[in-house]
């Protein structure tokens, strides 16, 4: 899987490439798993 690299204020985070949200997204997706459903 390939990554990007976001930057926000907490610094670097790798985000996947196909995905279409940003950094603080996916420290959101990392640091509160809350259930496996995604939105279509």
């Amino acid at each position: 899987m390939s990554t990007r690299i976001e930057t926000d204020s907490l610094g670097d985070v790798e985000v996947p490439s196909d995905k279409l949200y940003g950094a603080q997204t996916q420290r959101s997706i990392e640091n509160f798993r809350i259930g496996s459903q995604v939105m279509p």
